[in-house]
């Protein structure tokens, strides 16, 4: 049985795994990415944890077959170099990644954006398992997405394709992180929330929370009936139902998974959802199409990252 080496690097965090052909994860663990520093250091953080899975795979006797990393932005379609896309890392552009830690490693190295691995991993060992057209969305800081296809990962000509948190949404809308302007990811991500969470409270009371304000905040006041998270939460999940509407009139997919932190929050996220993506999809497209959130949580990035070995 084959084991292999799972990285996901995030803006915060670099989550790593070793991980065998089954989709179990023998040993885990994260250190934080320091995407805002320098290139450099990502990769001084990166060359850690692999270090420190290769010491554990080493006093277990275990064979490592090689390293798999999802992280954000674009791949060449050798999944070997980072072209660029990687708005939340500094200076990850032209990068040779797998060339440079093959050497430092003697390792095969392969590269895969972060959302197709997330989707891999769903799709391999998580919630999309038996289904083979298949739609993930992982919602956070911004909005990754990946396409499967006949069982097969879509990503256009060159591996260029599959930004789904880029679709243009609304014409001369928001500034959004990538340079345009009115993205999908620009409304519906959690970082979207959350900036609509705090307009709202500022024009109604001054008062600063005693706590970081993130999705989890925003969740858990929703629940309490607060009216301004109730209102931001329920704009939130018509945006991203909206968008995923769309997605099912392009591909009628059996699957549409969502990930990301906040999917998290409870099945009245999902099904709120549900509710707006039926609603903006057409009838005859949708009619196969499930909505149903991601089961792996934050182990699906390395997982399926791994995963590329497995194949």
């Amino acid at each position: 049985m084959k084991h292999t080496i799972g990285i996901d690097i995030g803006g915060t965090s670099i989550k790593y795994s070793l991980v065998e052909e089954t989709g179990t994860p023998l040993f885990e663990d994260k250190i934080p990415s320091l995407a805002t520093v320098s290139k450099d250091a990502v990769i001084a953080q990166i060359r850690k944890a692999i270090q420190e899975a290769i010491g554990y795979a080493n006093s277990k006797k275990i064979k490592v077959a090689g390293i798999g990393i999802g992280t954000p932005g674009i791949i060449d379609s050798t999944q070997r170099v980072i072209l660029g896309g990687a708005e939340n890392i500094k200076g990850w552009e032209k990068l040779k990644l797998a060339d440079i830690l093959e050497k430092e490693f003697n390792l095969p190295v392969l590269l895969a954006n972060d959302a197709n691995a997330m989707a891999l991993g769903e799709t391999l060992y998580g919630a999309g398992q038996g289904c083979e057209n298949i739609v993930f969305l992982t919602i956070g800081t911004g909005i990754g997405g990946a396409i499967i296809i006949n069982g097969k990962l879509f990503s256009g000509y060159d591996n260029r394709g599959g930004e789904l948190g880029h679709v243009p949404f609304i014409a001369n809308g928001k500034q959004c992180a990538c340079g345009s302007i009115g993205c999908f990811e620009a409304y519906a991500s959690t970082s979207a929330l959350i900036n609509r969470f705090m307009e709202q409270f500022e024009n109604v009371d001054k008062k600063q929370f005693e706590e970081e304000v993130d999705g989890e905040l925003i969740v858990r006041l929703y629940k309490e009936g607060d009216p301004i998270a109730k209102n931001c939460m329920e704009e939130h999940c018509d945006f991203v139902g909206h968008g995923i509407g769309g997605f099912i009139n392009i591909f009628s997919p059996e699957l549409v998974i969502v990930g990301g932190g906040i999917s998290e929050a409870g099945e009245f996220y999902i099904e709120k959802i549900r509710e707006s993506a039926f609603h903006y999809a057409m009838a005859d497209c949708a009619v196969n199409t499930k909505i149903v959130a991601a089961k792996l949580g934050n182990k699906a990035g390395y997982i399926g990252a791994a995963s590329l070995f497995f194949k």
